[in-house]
């Protein structure tokens, strides 16, 4: 299999965790997810995950320093050889300069960014009902992606969870950011070469679909 080096791109709530699960099943690449590392963070009480917490909790983002440290060790991980897929980062085009930067030093290439397009309308009620598993990273949903057994991950049967931040009003504060700031990252791939576009709106596995197309 050739290098797969990829990146999720749309609002937070937009399906990303998903379609990600479904292309780690596929090509056995793992998920770089911030959020993910941040919350292991967290929940072993680093210094840096306390510093990311007080943050989290204000709804604000994360300082790059902080989050590209963490990219750097994880992309330079044996399991990142054969690809990536990067979830939820860059935020800011400050940060996705700094990831150029850091990929030319990795001597990697992003080979495709994959938007999920979806209205903020949509995105608020598929937050709200977002349920994840604290132990292995699935995401479901009460309505569009209910787990097999209530309550229970399917992949590794642990207690699924609702995020603290996963509620109106955070999604709201998350969603003006997102447009304020992550936004601008959709020309600045475009102009790379690299962009592709989807409706996220569609049938979960209809995007899974067309995204093993674009995958090859």
């Amino acid at each position: 299999m050739n290098v797969m080096n990829i990146m999720l791109f749309g609002a937070p709530g937009a399906g990303k965790g998903t379609q990600a699960k479904f292309i780690i099943d596929k090509y056995g690449i793992p998920q770089i997810s911030t959020g993910d590392m941040l919350r292991a963070a967290i929940s072993e009480g680093t210094e840096m995950g306390m510093e990311a917490k007080k943050f989290m909790d204000e709804g604000k983002l994360v300082p790059d320093s902080t989050i590209i440290g963490i990219i750097k060790d994880r992309l330079s991980q044996e399991d990142c050889k054969k690809g990536f897929i990067l979830d939820g980062f860059p935020r800011t085009l400050a940060q996705a300069e700094a990831l150029e930067v850091l990929l030319k030093e990795l001597n990697m290439n992003l080979d495709k960014v994959i938007s999920l397009n979806v209205p903020d309308s949509l995105i608020v009620g598929r937050v709200v009902g977002r349920r994840v598993c604290p132990n292995c990273g699935a995401s479901f949903h009460i309505e569009n992606n209910p787990p097999k057994v209530e309550g229970k991950c399917d992949y590794c049967g642990s207690d699924l969870i609702i995020r603290k931040d996963d509620n109106k009003d955070t999604v709201e504060k998350r969603l003006s950011a997102y447009h304020e700031q992550t936004a601008p990252l959709f020309n600045f791939y475009s102009e790379r070469g690299v962009m592709v576009e989807l409706d996220g709106t569609k049938e979960i596995n209809e995007i899974a679909k067309e995204i093993f197309n674009i995958l090859g």
